[in-house]
């Protein structure tokens, strides 16, 4: 048996209404590399079977304390039946990205069954109509739920429950393994660990207050007389975030007192989504990069939100003066790529500039926000959110979140680096991966980067009511991208040494979609026609080019 954290805790609590707080990765795999070039259902079924202790989430369910007296835990189950939580589907005809795209938004707008372990996988066959994609290729859509699992540990969730090659037979059986269950606890039971759980978080949070009170005295901030501790961080988060969300623009300081700017993002959300990506070449990244000296990956990713959202929001006639702000989750794990600690997350409110035009002066302006929020949240600690939320009900946890986080961000904006080599499933390749999050009340729209094998795949997913036409962000996204791309390049025009025989990272062509062919087919379900990113097909490297990728 193992206790929830508070911040575990918070996802299941959060899950309420419209809010759905699971979160999913979609694989698109192409069958042509594995023994004999096909796939079967019955092999991607073995294939978990065997990787079920592989990430302590697969086997894991919940079990509620009586009365609620205390966190509820995590029991580890026996036999798990595969064929319930692995399922098999197929996209009508003709099987486009649209329709992929369509049926990922419904399956992401299902909460999980809390009786059973909390994940469930769909695999999707029908995809042939996708440019790029090889006829006969299969999408693996895979969710669990945040309270099982954060960013890094989903990453660290994929590279286990796939291979390094295409052969399959070294995948390692467990077959002959003794599998051990936890028994089911009993009221009594549950009522002891209640007690001497409550004696923990007394301790704690006594503890907690006289290091909260040195880390704010190393931030400069007064705390005498706070008294209640909502009341507090409010004052700590917008007080120590709130110049740097100003970012020193064309805006007063005190436009933190007046919290986020109004926008479509700020209302709660319906129960329906909408889902899309595109893919940014990681190769145009370096070359950004190389052109405009000491940003980052994450810099270029979070400008080119930024730049597509204001577009977006300019083309509506509703971009605000001000500039929107994200929540940006940032990983407390350091070293400790460990998946069973569960979620190792803190939140800071960072300006997405939106309220600059040029794409080079964004990205300049989200460089210095960067640095100043690395400097508040070394001060107050990267975990700061996680310990309050340790020692105080679900309830209070949520009202600080609320009071402390989504009043000032109008968006979420998440970036996660995966694997930079290609992975297998059951001997089909994974040609890209897209992290599907969550968009709840307050902040309706999530976009989340996962770099893979040469590509940054930026999805994201948007109540449906807020973002119907998610054929046009993807346009603001490819638009706003490649404004960076030319404004990097003409702003600093030296040359950029590339290596001989280097080729652009695959699979990164953006396209142009197509318009519908009628509007009742464009509207159908929120989404638009589209012909999704390009992925351009494979070809064998010559050996000066093996050479150069080994280096």
């Amino acid at each position: 048996m193992k206790l929830l954290s508070g911040t575990d805790n918070l996802f299941l609590h959060m899950e309420q209404g419209n809010q759905y707080m699971h979160v999913a990765g979609l694989g698109i795999y192409d069958p042509s590399t594995a023994p004999g070039g096909k796939v079967r259902f019955k092999q991607i079924l073995d294939f978990f079977a065997k990787r079920l202790d592989s990430a302590k989430v697969f086997r894991r369910r919940l079990v509620a304390a009586p009365l609620g007296l205390d966190r509820p835990y995590w029991i580890d189950e026996g036999e798990i039946d595969t064929e319930y939580h692995v399922r098999h589907i197929a996209l009508p005809q003709p099987g486009d990205w649209r329709q992929l795209m369509i049926q990922v938004a419904r399956i992401h707008s299902r909460p999980l069954d809390r009786c059973r372990p909390l994940w469930e996988a769909y695999v999707i066959e029908g995809l042939d109509n996708i440019p790029g994609i090889a006829k006969g290729s299969f999408a693996l859509y895979v969710k669990f739920h945040h309270a099982g699992v954060d960013g890094e540990a989903g990453a660290e969730i994929i590279k286990a429950i796939h291979t390094l090659s295409a052969d399959f037979e070294e995948v390692p059986s467990s077959g002959d393994q003794a599998v051990f269950a936890d028994s089911v606890p009993s009221q009594i039971e549950l009522y002891s660990r209640a007690v001497g759980n409550r004696a923990r978080q007394v301790f704690d949070a006594a503890r907690l207050a006289v290091d909260l009170g040195g880390r704010a005295v190393l931030a400069g901030k007064d705390l005498v007389g706070s008294g209640k501790a909502l009341d507090l961080v409010r004052s700590l988060v917008a007080g120590q975030f709130g110049g740097i969300l100003a970012g020193g623009g064309n805006r007063a300081p005190g436009d933190m007192a007046g919290g986020k700017p109004a926008t479509r993002f700020d209302r709660p959300v319906s129960p329906h989504r909408v889902v899309d990506a595109v893919g940014f070449s990681l190769a145009e990244c370096k070359t950004i990069r190389e052109h405009i000296d000491g940003i980052t990956i994450n810099d270029i990713f979070m400008a080119a939100t930024g730049g597509a959202i204001r577009k977006y929001l300019e083309r509506k006639g509703e971009l605000p003066t001000r500039s929107l702000n994200a929540m940006v989750p940032m990983s407390t794990r350091g070293g400790n790529k460990e998946m069973d600690s569960g979620n190792q997350i803190g939140m800071a409110p960072m300006a997405l500039r939106t309220d600059i035009a040029d794409a080079v002066e964004r990205v300049l302006a989200i460089k210095r926000g960067t640095n100043k929020t690395k400097a508040a949240t070394s001060a107050l600690g990267k975990d700061l959110a996680a310990r309050l939320i340790q020692v105080i009900p679900a309830v209070a946890a949520e009202q600080l979140v609320r009071l402390a986080i989504v009043s000032m961000c109008n968006v979420t904006v998440s970036n996660v680096r995966g694997p930079d080599v290609p992975l297998y499933m059951a001997g089909a390749q994974l040609e890209m991966f897209l992290a599907v999050s969550i968009a709840f009340d307050g902040i309706g729209l999530n976009v989340t980067g996962f770099s893979y094998n040469g590509t940054l795949w930026v999805c994201f997913i948007a109540c449906r009511d807020m973002l119907p036409d998610p054929d046009q962000f993807c346009d603001c996204l490819r638009e706003s991208f490649a404004e960076l791309l030319a404004g990097a390049i003409a702003r600093n025009p030296k040359p950029v040494k590339v290596a001989a025989g280097r080729i652009p990272a695959a699979r990164t062509a953006p396209v142009r979609r197509r318009k519908p062919a009628s509007v009742s087919a464009a509207r159908e379900d929120g989404a638009a026609a589209s012909t999704g990113p390009a992925i351009r097909p494979k070809r064998k490297r010559t050996p000066g080019e093996d050479a150069m990728a080994k280096e």
